[in-house]
């Protein structure tokens, strides 16, 4: 599966289609192509629940320079918010808002959006659902729908211990 195109999304499920034509009618991801935009996170990989949102991570060399383009270009939209912090020592921008029938969220870090543990989180559990099935699947979504996060949802259901997000990357190296 390339997640690096999001021509996938077109031949998807309800959702995904509905994502697919809301980032391309919108541009979202060519609005954004300067900072490698990848769509992460739930949708992609069909585990998503109700309230799940786009995610889309950037990689952004001036933090300043990114926070003031999300700002430019999505500034109008309802309900944004951006707020830059840190992720362990990793500074980080996230931008927030809404769009169509969908909460976007806009991660941004001055790392390759290719290694950054969203995208890697997403391979890793496309791996394991193609791995484990449909009823795993449905597992991880009822549990989501219960309250878990994803990487937890995951690290319950396959007895990982220890912090299920760094858990979830060992698992993978370790298969």
């Amino acid at each position: 599966m390339n997640f690096l195109n999001i021509e996938y999304l077109k031949i998807g499920n309800t959702k995904q289609r509905s994502a697919y034509q809301t980032l391309v009618n919108l541009q979202i991801l060519e609005k954004l192509k300067a900072y490698k935009p990848i769509l992460t996170g739930t949708i992609p990989i069909n585990i998503d629940i109700e309230n799940s949102d786009l995610d889309i991570i950037c990689f952004w060399e001036n933090k300043q320079e990114f926070s003031a383009t999300l700002t430019n270009l999505f500034g109008e939209k309802k309900e944004f918010k951006i707020r830059e912090g840190k992720t362990g020592e990793q500074e980080i921008v996230v931008c927030n808002f809404k769009l169509d029938d969908f909460e976007m969220e806009i991660f941004g870090q001055n790392i390759p959006s290719e290694q950054q543990n969203a995208y890697l989180h997403m391979l890793i559990e496309h791996q394991i659902l193609q791995e484990r099935g449909e009823g795993f699947r449905l597992k991880i979504i009822e549990l989501k729908r219960s309250g878990y996060k994803t990487e937890p949802a995951f690290a319950k259901l396959l007895r990982l211990d220890g912090d299920p997000y760094e858990a979830l990357l060992s698992y993978y190296i370790q298969k």
